[in-house]
């Protein structure tokens, strides 16, 4: 018996090993290998997490996303902007499903970047400028720029506001600029599915730097963005950049310095940002899971073993677990919410941590009978989708159940009894009343005989 249990020991640790690499597994498709090199701090920083890069051209003829319908990765890394058709068994339309199966891409794109890119970000609900179109900013641009002014600088507070994205503490006033390089993206609106990672200073606009602006800019101002997100309704997440340079070693390293004002910080923020952005769209960060739920009458343990009765005294709970660090722990929050739905919800409230970290509601069951349902549904910029039902039954009260006089029937009763009394007052008297004949009437009767 024991050398059963330890085997299956051995078998679940390597399983959960396995599903860990499999996790980890990522594919990196460059224009070349020398991208390798000029990007090697962010390699780095993902090797270091754990990651486990396979580094592939993006036109090469045996490129393999899946086999025997599984899919070889979990991630995919695109810095290929020039690429204008991939190899193998990659296009457009399998990336697509890839995302739609669950798995993540972060994609890097610039000035030139080619149809498979433009393609892609179509539909991921992005829309990249034309070709040869750069981000430029004539107010916001780094000292080193001294020609289209298209090496440009935005601060943190063009980050999106949330802390799982970005990092907290990359969205400081006082945080180092960021510095980029290359074309501007715009998103669909219509798409509530779209994030603004990062948007340009409102002197900022996308257009060719060698001709001359005779059209509306492709984005102006604020609404240029310069990376943007997607995260899915199976909470797959992906990543766009118009700059490939974001995530180089120059961008990571290189001192930045405001042309206009002078201002001048040792290092741009650049690398910050692209790590706790890279960490986002590879599941590190923002994840958020169901570790259970449980629910009963109020000072019971267990649930009723066929349906709760109307206006029953209930007990929710459920526990809430993020992603932190590579472990799972309690999540913290004030604003999750519990609806008691049939149809339409009944009953709608806050749920309150408890000291053991899951959360908890206590209400009164309505007044109606039917099939509910305990409905969690949690959705926030930055975390993953977290939605939890549980089905319950609600029966009406047995006869046996219901209270002898209800109070609001007493003038009902009070009717009844009145007429009830009334009747055997009447019956009373109507039996127990003689009607005696006068004198007058016999001496009459006499005469008439």
């Amino acid at each position: 018996m024991m050398w059963k249990a330890l085997l299956i020991t051995v078998l679940a640790f390597v399983h959960c090993q396995a599903v860990l690499e499999t996790d980890a597994n990522t594919l990196v498709l460059l224009d070349n290998l020398a991208i390798r090199e000029t990007h090697s701090i962010f390699f780095k920083s993902l090797q270091d997490r754990g990651f486990k890069l396979t580094y592939k051209l993006a036109d090469d003829s045996s490129l393999l996303l899946s086999r025997y319908g599984e899919y070889l990765y979990k991630n995919v890394i695109i810095f290929a902007p020039s690429v204008e058709e991939f190899g193998g068994d990659i296009s457009v339309e399998r990336l697509a499903q890839f995302v739609d199966d669950g798995g993540n891409v972060l994609v890097a794109g610039s000035e030139k970047s080619g149809d498979a890119l433009r393609e892609f970000a179509s539909e991921c609900g992005f829309e990249l400028d034309e070709e040869n179109a750069a981000v430029i900013d004539h107010l916001n641009y780094d000292a080193s720029d001294a020609g289209d002014h298209t090496t440009i600088l935005t601060s943190a507070k063009n980050l999106i506001q949330a802390d799982t994205i970005v990092g907290k503490a990359n969205r400081k006033s006082d945080a180092a600029p960021l510095i980029y390089r290359g074309t501007g993206l715009i998103a669909d609106k219509e798409n509530p599915l779209v994030l603004k990672v990062l948007t340009a200073e409102s002197s900022a606009y996308s257009y060719n730097p060698d001709s001359s602006v005779t059209d509306y800019p492709h984005a102006v101002g604020r609404g240029t963005l310069l990376i943007a997100a997607l995260q899915a309704r199976n909470n797959a997440r992906v990543v766009f950049s118009g700059s490939l340079v974001f995530f180089s070693d120059e961008s990571f390293t290189t001192a930045v310095q405001y042309a206009q004002s002078g201002v001048f910080h040792k290092q741009a923020g650049n690398r910050a940002v692209a790590e706790s952005i890279s960490q986002w769209v590879f599941g590190e960060t923002g994840r958020l899971r169901v570790g259970s739920v449980q629910h009963n009458k109020e000072g019971e343990r267990l649930p009723p073993e066929q349906a709760y009765t109307i206006t029953d005294p209930v007990v929710y709970t459920i526990a809430i677990e993020e992603l932190v660090d590579g472990q799972w722990r309690a999540f913290k929050a004030n604003d999750i919410q519990l609806e008691f739905v049939r149809i339409d919800p009944f009953v709608r409230t806050y749920l309150k941590q408890t000291k053991t970290g899951a959360y908890e509601a206590k209400f009164k069951i309505p007044d109606v009978y039917g099939v509910y349902q305990f409905k969690v549904d949690y959705d926030r910029v930055g975390y993953t989708h977290l939605y939890s039902t549980t089905q319950v039954s609600v029966r009406p009260l047995e006869h046996t159940q219901y209270e002898r006089f209800i109070p609001s029937a007493f003038p009902y009763y009070t009717s009844a009894f009145s007429m009830m009394i009334g009747v055997f007052v009447f019956s009373f008297v109507f039996l127990h009343f003689k009607d005696e004949p006068t004198g007058k009437s016999s001496k009459d009767d006499k005469k008439t005989q």
